[in-house]
């Protein structure tokens, strides 16, 4: 029980603010001010209540760079779309590519996974290969800006490439140009291929269609 005279408690809430906890007042007939921890009664008027307990906070050692973007700081931030819609937006209209297509092979390469590996060796939002990344201009696959940039231009080259088939190009994007050359300019019959531009069109047309 901590009842004490008004100077004393001035003093040890000075001292010893860490060690604060809700605080009571209560004014007796005689004019005496009470301070306690622990009222006695309904008497006692809370007049100092303790801070919230502080949760602990994994600390991470971060770039020390006054233009850190939150996007580069990959594994600390949980997949979300709507973190890459200003960049993507951007990044698209500079390579001049229909931002909802970039979109929708975000969405089917990695589901907004900035971590995403591929069993292939293929990582990052827009799964770069390796070749691919250095082809086009990619330092850092695992960087989500870079590996963006580096996915929407392949991706605008692969359009050029196969136009007017829209369908080729993302075949090209999932299974190498290659592919689709040996072919025939026809889709690979690999069933993941053929899937995945099936998933990307139609993602694609249903984000055309509410737009």
């Amino acid at each position: 029980m901590l009842i004490i005279r008004l100077s004393i408690i001035l003093i040890g809430l000075t001292v010893c603010q860490s060690l604060w906890a809700d605080v009571y007042k209560f004014i007796d007939s005689h004019g005496t001010v009470f301070y306690t921890d622990k009222p006695r009664n309904d008497h006692y008027q809370r007049i100092i209540k303790s801070p919230p307990k502080l949760i602990p906070i994994l600390k991470e050692t971060l770039p020390e760079d006054d233009d850190l973007d939150p996007l580069s700081l990959g594994h600390l931030i949980k997949p979300n779309k709507n973190n890459f819609d200003r960049f993507i937006e951007q990044t698209a209209y500079k390579h001049q590519v229909d931002a909802r297509l970039v979109r929708a092979v975000i969405e089917t390469e990695s589901a907004y996974n900035i971590t995403a590996q591929s069993p292939k060796g293929a990582v990052g939002l827009m799964q770069l290969m390796p070749d691919t990344a250095k082809r086009f201009g990619v330092l850092d696959r695992n960087n989500p800006h870079q590996n963006v940039d580096g996915g929407t231009r392949y991706l605008k080259y692969l359009i050029e490439l196969f136009k007017p088939n829209l369908g080729l190009a993302l075949a090209a994007y999932n299974a190498g140009e290659n592919a689709v050359l040996r072919n025939n300019n026809r889709i690979p019959p690999y069933p993941e291929t053929q899937n995945y531009v099936r998933q990307v069109l139609a993602l694609y047309r249903q984000k055309t269609a509410f737009n």
